[in-house]
């Protein structure tokens, strides 16, 4: 019988250190061999130094980018200039009647003056008004614009991270999701995107890191496949440059 709650706890450890080792003897005898009492040799942490330095040329990351997101059912579209892209997110507000955009409120956008081609729809900035209910706002839009600040060609990922001025709604809540990717911003490898949080330090790293690769899909109830679910139904990536 423990005298105190210090002993207690170790006669509680060393019986299920007991458990653990017959467990182990066990299988391990049914498997014909004898029980590991080393740990295993591991020469190599992380990626292998081929991958660190593998790349592909600029085209080809498109190309493979946009084979990997149309894959996952999202769609891609091409354009020199951020001014084809703000024509092109119009003319997708006219073919599907768009009245509510949100947009993030990254230089970029602002720039791009998407109220002068949308005259017709309602578009407002994340986070300009102190008073608004912004998730509201995301959520009951048709459109959200924002600008990635990374994207990855093996995967078909678009990385998008969190700020003020960059809520992480404008992505996850309306109906269509437009992520502009200026090309210099495509990498081959999810890790040239990575190694940038970690060369940030723990203290300076955004409020989220989100990576979208396509529409919402989920599965989870009786494996039936369901767009949109968790977030936009449609998303078009827009690569400019």
């Amino acid at each position: 019988m423990a005298g105190t709650h210090k002993e207690w706890l170790e006669q509680m450890e060393t019986a299920s250190k007991t458990k653990q080792k017959s467990f182990i003897d066990s299988i391990s005898s049914k498997l014909g061999r004898s029980r590991p009492t080393e740990k295993p040799a591991h020469p190599f942490r992380g990626a292998p130094d081929f991958w660190r330095t593998f790349e592909w040329p600029v085209e080809e990351r498109i190309e493979r980018f946009g084979a990997n997101f149309k894959a996952a059912g999202g769609h891609v579209a091409r354009l020199a200039s951020f001014e084809e892209a703000k024509q092109f997110i119009a003319d997708k507000a006219s073919e599907m009647s768009a009245k509510y955009i949100i947009r993030q409120g990254q230089p970029e956008l602002e720039t791009m003056k998407l109220e002068d081609a949308i005259p017709d729809a309602q578009i407002t900035v994340w986070n300009t008004d102190e008073e608004e209910n912004w998730r509201a706002r995301a959520a009951e839009a048709d459109f959200g614009v924002v600008v990635a600040d990374y994207a990855v060609a093996y995967t078909g990922s678009i990385t998008v991270l969190s700020a003020a001025n960059k809520g992480r709604s404008v992505s996850l809540l309306p109906t269509v999701l437009f992520a502009i990717i200026p090309v210099e911003r495509l990498k081959t490898r999810l890790g040239e995107a990575l190694i940038n949080f970690d060369q940030a330090g723990r203290e300076n790293l955004p409020a989220g890191i989100h990576f979208i690769s396509g529409p919402s899909r989920s599965a989870d109830i009786e494996n039936d496949l369901t767009i949109g679910v968790h977030g936009p139904g449609v998303v078009y990536a827009l690569f400019v440059g």
